[in-house]
């Protein structure tokens, strides 16, 4: 598929892979691919942060490559390793048949057979319908020499294999990085893209991502437990439910057959949205019912 060609047709592709996306992260969508920059997306987890590039590859028909980020990562780790037992083999293989030629045999090991190429290295390859669309998601769990590697692959979009040289890509992958704000990334990196913040939605576009994402729930039940979820965001918790955790919950309440929410369904299904014994722990027993009733109070006209 072509890149779209405005701001609506950004909206519309999505919403036709299920994602409800607001008329402003549409924007910042449709600048980056046109102006070929790294879009960094930074917001609460479960906002839904992830899900764009997953949606917007299937969108476009394009790879989808995926950097998941982790403390202790390192550029060898996410560029390229050297596939050592099967280096051994050939190495054991040469002296067995006599291959004295040292030089040779090094320059023989480290070639693109013995290479495992990792996400940045795919990234920078040709693939099949086109650049790939590069997920570097949650980089906040990274470190600062990590990001400072990233500015080089970022700005230039290429690596350096010393033994290979470097590889740049002929054409820029779509790059999107991901942040749960667990920490502030530097600025030289956050320069080097275009900027923003997914926050959670308000009811209607909410209602909207669950009719998209859960299509069995019925109305009435779809407005109930948005509602409450927005409610419950509001309370002191120690995670607040993404909408990531609305779709679940929608999802095991169809699965239980729920019509309509009450004090009981709501404290047996609590897995589903809080995911920390203490928060579970202090919405059972009457908080639930009274987050359930301020939630139905505060319900918009249909």
């Amino acid at each position: 598929m072509t890149e779209p060609g405005s701001i609506d047709d950004i909206q519309h592709m999505l919403a036709q892979e299920g994602y409800v996306c607001g008329r402003a992260l549409a924007t910042a969508l449709f600048l980056s691919l046109r102006l070929g920059r790294p879009l960094f997306l930074e917001g609460e987890p479960g906002t839904g942060k992830t899900e764009i590039a997953k949606a917007l590859a299937t969108a476009l028909g394009r790879r989808l490559i995926r950097l998941q980020c982790y403390e202790g990562l390192d550029a060898s780790s996410a560029v390229y390793e050297w596939n050592f037992a099967a280096q051994m083999i050939a190495l054991r293989a040469a002296e067995a048949g006599g291959n004295a030629n040292a030089t040779a045999l090094t320059d023989h090991l480290f070639t693109e057979q013995f290479l495992i190429a990792r996400p940045l290295l795919q990234a920078m390859r040709p693939q099949p319908g086109g650049p790939p669309v590069l997920l570097i998601d949650e980089v906040d769990r990274t470190d600062a020499p990590f990001e400072a590697f990233l500015l080089e692959a970022l700005s230039d979009f290429q690596v350096t294999i010393p033994e290979l040289g470097t590889i740049k890509a002929p054409q820029p992958p779509i790059v999107i990085l991901t942040s749960n704000r667990t920490r502030e990334v530097h600025d030289a990196l956050k320069r080097r893209c275009l900027y923003a913040w997914v926050d959670y939605p308000d009811f209607d576009r909410e209602a909207e991502i669950l009719t998209a994402r859960a299509p069995g729930i019925a109305q009435t039940l779809s407005r109930e437990v948005v509602a409450f979820v927005q409610a419950l965001r509001t309370e002191d918790l120690f995670k607040k439910p993404g909408v990531a955790e609305t779709i679940d919950w929608a999802k095991c309440l169809l699965a239980l057959d729920t019509v309509a929410l009450s004090p009981q369904v709501v404290a047996d299904t609590l897995g589903a949205l809080l995911k920390y014994q203490d928060d579970i722990a202090r919405m059972q027993g009457s908080e639930a019912a009274r987050i359930l009733e301020r939630a139905r109070s505060a319900l918009p006209a249909a």
